[in-house]
């Protein structure tokens, strides 16, 4: 019997993608204001544990910049794009140079940017893990098609807590307290409970 691909996120090669959490978006996306909260958590957890973080802004002169809401003051690179993929010259760039082998993915929108960055992703055979909770589109049938195309590309569909629980690996991580404190309050309702 063939062995199973098991696809389990490393800290030394694993970054973050941070999609397009822009200004203008707030009035239009569903659970905008919960899906910030996710983000937030999971740039935190991230920035604890030395995950290097890459942010993207959609056409910010007509869309806006990055929410305040969301501290990426670390981030390894901000760039702008007008094409809907985060898989942009810089961007692959930093991937080749930090030797990274998973991407954990999150912003807006599900069904556009994210679906586009992923599929470029898997496409160079980057491991794709999904934040879904920390993802959104306008409309719930969007983001749910989003999900499902998602899946059969081979992403790997999670939850901010549960990607930064596996990169501690247990509570004898050195930095599990100062994680532990991010996620520490209930997650905020982001609609996934109605998502099939």
């Amino acid at each position: 019997m063939a062995a199973r691909h098991i696809s389990r996120l490393v800290s030394n090669q694993t970054i973050f993608f941070c999609c397009d959490m822009q200004e203008a978006f707030r009035p239009n996306v569903k659970y905008f204001k919960e899906i910030t909260e996710i983000c937030r958590r999971v740039i935190e957890g991230g920035k604890i544990l030395d995950i290097p973080l890459l942010v993207t802004e959609q056409y910010p002169k007509g869309l806006k910049r990055t929410i305040p809401e969301l501290e990426i003051g670390h981030a390894v690179g901000k760039f702008e794009k007008t094409i809907f993929s985060m898989v942009i010259p810089e961007t692959e760039a930093i991937l080749k140079e930090r030797n990274s082998k998973n991407v954990v993915l999150f912003g807006i929108e599900a069904h556009v940017c994210i679906l586009h960055t992923a599929l470029d992703l898997r496409e160079r055979d980057y491991e794709v893990h999904v934040v879904a909770d920390g993802c959104s589109s306008r409309s719930d049938s969007d983001r749910k098609m989003a999900y499902k195309r998602l899946r059969q590309a081979g992403c790997i569909l999670t939850t901010g807590e549960t990607l930064l629980m596996e990169l501690l690996g247990s509570k004898d991580h050195p930095k599990f307290k100062e994680v532990q404190k991010v996620v520490l309050d209930r997650a905020p309702d982001t609609g996934l409970i109605h998502q099939s």
